[in-house]
């Protein structure tokens, strides 16, 4: 594989954890292209985005200029993104796990190629996808090893980690994954069929917690397997503050367990982005990059 960098080679201080702004999320005050400069102009370390391209699997050419050129133009890394999940908007949540649709699976990976190649972009979120009426569900997991195996070894060879992430339940339809434990035995299936390591969990304190996860516990259990992290509170999905999430507290623990990784912002902001930014000051091994 590509060796890349890790986060604390490009931060100024080791005893801090590498921050990225979800501008899918963040900024949306602005239109898409630009939130990739307002979060560099914020401070934060990297970015990343869901799929960008709406409910294509296979974007023009100009479409992915366009997106390139606003994160060369931003200054700072993508770091993560996910691939297409299809029609999101309509309520679907990914398609791996769909039999039939692995031509669109295929056609995300080459974008995605193209992508990390130019961004040096470190991790995908696959999305598993919801389960289908009439449809066994071996069957749709079977399928799901499959394009996810694709997926670790073609992106694999770019240095990118595919990332698993369960969802809170009566948001997302027929979403199987909702427990860390069930993110974990895909990866660990997934790790199983191909030998490669380059699948992990995401942990994703909104939706952990909205399902009644401890999240203490779910670092002490799986940490090993933690490849990325998003920051959100419960409920509400708004910025640090607005819910019961103890946010310092469970970075606290991830940085207890050696983790040393990406911490997404990827929350709904209850005003202006700008001004929500104040807990990131307050939480131990975070801090924007104009605030070291």
């Amino acid at each position: 594989m590509i060796a890349r960098s890790s986060p604390t080679d490009r931060l100024e201080s080791t005893d801090r954890l590498e921050l990225a702004a979800n501008v899918s999320l963040l900024f949306d005050e602005l239109p898409l292209l630009d939130r990739f400069g307002a979060a560099a102009a914020a401070g934060f370390d990297s970015t990343e985005s869901w799929w960008p391209f709406g409910a294509s699997p296979a974007p023009t050419d100009a479409e992915v200029d366009a997106l390139l050129a606003a994160i060369d133009a931003s200054g700072v890394p993508l770091s993560g993104m996910n691939l297409y999940a299809g029609d999101m908007p309509a309520g679907e949540r990914g398609i791996q796990s769909h039999p039939g649709r692995t031509a669109e699976a295929a056609e995300s990976l080459t974008v995605m190629e193209r992508i990390a190649r130019r961004t040096g972009l470190r991790a995908c979120n696959a999305l598993y996808g919801q389960r289908l009426e009439g449809v066994d569900p071996a069957e749709q997991d079977a399928v799901a090893v499959e394009n996810l195996a694709a997926a670790a070894r073609r992106l694999g060879e770019l240095g990118v980690t595919i990332l698993i992430e369960p969802l809170a339940r009566g948001l997302n339809g027929r979403y199987p994954l909702e427990t860390a434990a069930d993110g974990v035995r895909v990866v660990e299936r997934v790790r199983e069929a191909t030998g490669l390591d380059n699948i992990a969990l995401l942990f994703d304190t909104f939706h952990l917690a909205s399902n009644g996860e401890d999240l203490r516990g779910v670092i002490a259990d799986h940490h090993e397997l933690i490849a990325h992290v998003q920051i959100a509170d419960s409920p509400g999905r708004g910025e640090p503050g607005t819910g019961d999430v103890d946010v310092p507290g469970v970075v606290e623990a991830l940085w207890g367990s050696g983790y040393r990784g990406v911490v997404a912002a990827e929350y709904k902001p209850t005003r202006p982005t700008i001004e929500t930014l104040g807990w990131m000051s307050t939480t131990p091994h975070l801090g924007r990059a104009g605030r070291r």
